[in-house]
């Protein structure tokens, strides 16, 4: 594969993890890296079911850790990185769904602009949800709010909004999984009501 060290490496993850930190050695960051490639590359086929997509995933790992890792203070390396590599994957994911979706509302949008008309009772059924749900949004309890909204409209994933709110992720999910529940409740007595 790639990144494959022919210097014979008798140092612990940890020391070159230290010694990498501490020069910035690109070099040392490869010895490290290289011993865990085959299962980067693993969990990257395992999310995309593709080898070249796969590949690329690994290199652009590589280039993430040389960035995150000065960063970090990481114990045990391998989790660390099997840690990194599932969140990018999700996250790689996350984005070519945002971006399919993105086309297909557009499409929708333009074919729907074209259409001779469009039954009054259709929008109007589309703008009550679409208020609902920012009036329920705002009842929502403070940290199940942002958690949604990051999520949802920003498209942020776990570990990136349990940072910003230096929350657990265990929590993050939490508030999303419950505040999901909350929106739906709230949305279908709004709409009842409204019936």
């Amino acid at each position: 594969m790639i990144f494959n060290s022919n210097k014979p490496d008798k140092q612990s993850d940890e020391t070159l993890l230290k010694l990498f930190q501490k020069e910035k050695d690109l070099e040392i960051l490869g010895q490290l890296f290289s011993r865990y490639t085959h299962l980067v590359y693993g969990v990257c086929l395992k999310y995309f079911k593709n080898r070249e997509d796969s590949q690329d995933g690994v290199i652009q790992i590589f280039e993430l850790l040389v960035e995150q890792l000065p960063k970090h203070s990481v114990l045990n390396f391998k989790s660390w990185l099997h840690s990194v590599t599932r969140n990018f994957c999700l996250m790689q994911l996350r984005k070519s769904k945002a971006s399919k979706n993105q086309l297909e509302k557009y499409s929708n949008d333009f074919f729907m602009e074209n259409e001779e008309t469009m039954h009054p009772i259709d929008t109007e059924a589309k703008n009550e949800i679409n208020n609902a749900l920012q009036l329920c949004l705002e009842k929502l309890k403070e940290l199940q709010k942002k958690c949604v909204s990051l999520f949802y409209y920003e498209e942020k994933c776990y570990r990136e909004i349990s940072e910003e709110l230096h929350l657990e992720e265990k929590k993050v999910k939490s508030y999303i999984q419950n505040g999901k529940r909350n929106l739906k409740i709230c949305i279908e007595k709004q709409t009842n009501d409204e019936a």
